[in-house]
This record gives structure tokens, sequence and C-alpha cells, in this order.
């Protein structure tokens, strides 16, 4: 009998000599629940709650309330945690980055995704074929979370929320710039910016502080935990000042943070002359800044560009690419063009957190 060396770098016996690697499609499914993974009996960011459940991070469209058993980094569950409370799950295991567990017949390990704090690739083993499903990732530094790491695999199921080469995120630098810039020309109104509540607000105050920002930035209530969590990982925000019930015509000149939807809202309405600000990758589509109402637009997103989704193709090198969570025919036409067996999954996603989602009473 001869000893085979596979992907797992395991020697495992074959009779003919030559070498088998299991099917990914035959173990991982597309399901109404989510993406199932059959040997292990688990899901990995399942639509619904689940028995078993691996989460990749914190935010609601992939971190559900309600599992039985959750598997994540300790900085998704202390996420996870500060939002749903007992809700969040029955039992749990923390996965540090780079190590391994076996759950059912599969070894599970998580590496760094760059998308927010805790955010990580989940890496599945099994038969001899690797398969790593990205989360949400994107590629350029972020003070507030680990960068990304390619994995190599046999298949990579990657994200495409920005999965157009419409899509191109400017240098960050540039887009805080404008924000300085406008509190400098209009120093007589507050400056209201939305951002969402995770990952995002705490990666802008931080940018701002590296680009010089020391007054102390003011924060909507739904911000405040959650940066408080942050801080408690390590990550340091500066001066920071709760809205609370003070007179709203007292912000002039200063930046408060808020969600994007109390842009909108009836909480702002008593600032003086607000000059209302978002950061997102969609302020790329002048129609979706209108819509909002958005006088400065930032595009400033938490996901991969098209220029870092398809370079990320490329640094990952694996044969076959799973496309979902965006506009999945475009990299999947990209992918097959260059080589690669691409195919879309079609698992239900969203382009942002729907903090919607989130069951009553939770901290959003």
């Amino acid at each position: 009998m001869q000893l085979l060396l596979l992907a797992d770098g395991i020697r495992h016996p074959n009779f003919l000599g030559v070498m088998v690697k299991s099917d990914p499609e035959s173990w991982l499914k597309v399901t109404d629940g989510g993406l199932y993974c059959v040997p292990g009996d688990f899901y990995i960011d399942p639509h619904r709650p689940a028995d078993r459940a691996v989460i990749t991070h914190g935010h609601a469209d992939h971190a559900r309330w309600g599992n039985a058993c959750v598997l994540a980094t300790e900085g998704t569950l202390a996420i996870m945690q500060a939002r749903y409370g007992d809700k969040a799950w029955t039992s749990r295991q923390a996965l540090s980055y780079g190590e391994s567990v076996r759950v059912g017949d599969v070894d599970v390990s998580l590496s760094p995704a760059g998308h927010v704090l805790g955010s990580a690739q989940a890496v599945l083993t099994y038969k001899g074929t690797r398969v790593v499903i990205s989360g949400d990732y994107k590629r350029r530094r972020d003070p507030t979370c680990t960068a990304f790491e390619p994995v190599p695999c046999d298949v990579f199921v990657t994200e495409a929320t920005f999965g157009l080469p419409v899509f191109r995120h400017p240098p960050d630098g540039e887009e805080v710039g404008k924000l300085l810039r406008s509190l400098e020309t209009f120093p007589e109104r507050t400056h209201l910016l939305g951002a969402y509540a995770l990952g995002k607000a705490q990666r802008l105050i931080c940018l701002l502080r590296e680009a010089g920002y020391d007054r102390p930035i003011h924060l909507h209530g739904a911000m405040v935990a959650l940066c408080k969590l942050y801080e408690d990982h390590g990550v340091d925000l500066g001066p920071l000042e709760p809205v609370g019930h003070r007179d709203k015509k007292g912000f002039a000149g200063e930046i408060v943070l808020c969600p994007p939807s109390a842009l909108a809202d009836r909480w702002s309405r008593g600032f003086k002359d607000p000059l209302t600000v978002m950061a997102s990758g969609w302020m790329r589509v002048r129609q979706r800044a209108r819509q909002r109402n958005v006088e400065l637009p930032l595009i400033l997103s938490d996901h991969a560009d098209w220029h870092e989704l398809t370079q990320t193709l490329d640094d990952v090198g694996a044969p076959r690419v799973w496309v979902t969570h965006g506009r999945e025919e475009a990299l999947v036409h990209h992918a097959k063009a260059k080589g690669f067996q691409a195919k879309a999954l079609s698992l239900i996603g969203r382009e942002e957190e729907d903090e919607a989602d989130l069951p009553a009473g939770i901290t959003p």
C-alpha cells in the first residue's frame, strides 16, 4: 500500500497510488439555512438559528442571535455578547487565529479577514481538500483589526459586495482629508457623520486621530457601547463624549458620529445648521448620496473593492472560486477569464449590515 501526501499535509494510504481528494460540492451545501458543512454538521454564518455555527464576524447579517453552539474568535464572541446578551448562544467556543479544532470529521481554523474587530475567514479541511470561506474582508490597512491573510486552498469562497469594476475605493487619507477641510471651511456647522456602529465608526475615529484630529468626537448613543468594546480590546480611540441630553445647538464645528439611519431621524433635527456626512463604499454611487441627502459623501468601505477582490483571487491561488454576497456575475466572469473554475453560490446576503434584524432591546 502506497502513502500519499495530500493538501492537508497528512500522509494517506491509497492502494491505487493516486491522489484522492474529497469533492467539496459533496460536503458543502447551500441550504435555506445558509452554507452547511455536512461532515462537520455545522453552518457557516447561518441565516437563521442553528444547532452549530461557525461565525466569521459580528455584523448582524453574519452573526445571528439564537444559535445553540457558536465557534468564533474571541473578538467576535465579545461583539455578539455585547449586542445580544443572553440571546447570543447556548454555548460558545473561542478560537484564536491559526488554532485548529476538529468539528465532526472536519478540521476548522480561523484566519484574519481584516473586516472588523475579530473578523475571520473560516478554513475547513476535509479528506485532503481545503476550503476557505472569506466572510467579509478588505485588503487595506485598518488600525482597528488584524489584516487579511491569504490562505492557499483548493476552493475559495469569496464575497463580492463591490464586485463591479466601477468600485475602486480611493485612499482612506483622501476621504478623511475631505472631512477635515470641511470642518475648516464651515466652522459654524455641526458635522453629522453617518457610519455603521460596528467597525466603520471605530476605523473612522482612528483615521481621524492619525490625521491629527485630537478634539473630542461626540457619539450618538448607539455608538457608545461598541466604541468601549474596541477600547477594551486595546484600540485607542482618543477622547470621546456621548451627545446625551446636551443642548444640540452647542455642537457647531464639531464631529458628531451616528448610525446612518440617524441622519434622517428626528434625533438630528436639533443640531445647528447640520452638514450631513456619510462614510460608505456606496457613496461612489452619486444617486445613493442624493437619496440620503448627503452633502459630503466619503467613499470609505470595510469591504474589498474590485481591484482588491481580483487581486485576492490571484494571491490565494485556489483553482476553484465560489462567489457570494454581492455582484456575483461580474466576478465570476472575471475569474473564468483568468482560468479559474468559478461559479456563483447565490447565498442570501445583504449589501451592508441590516441593524433592523437585531432583536428588541439589543444594542445596535
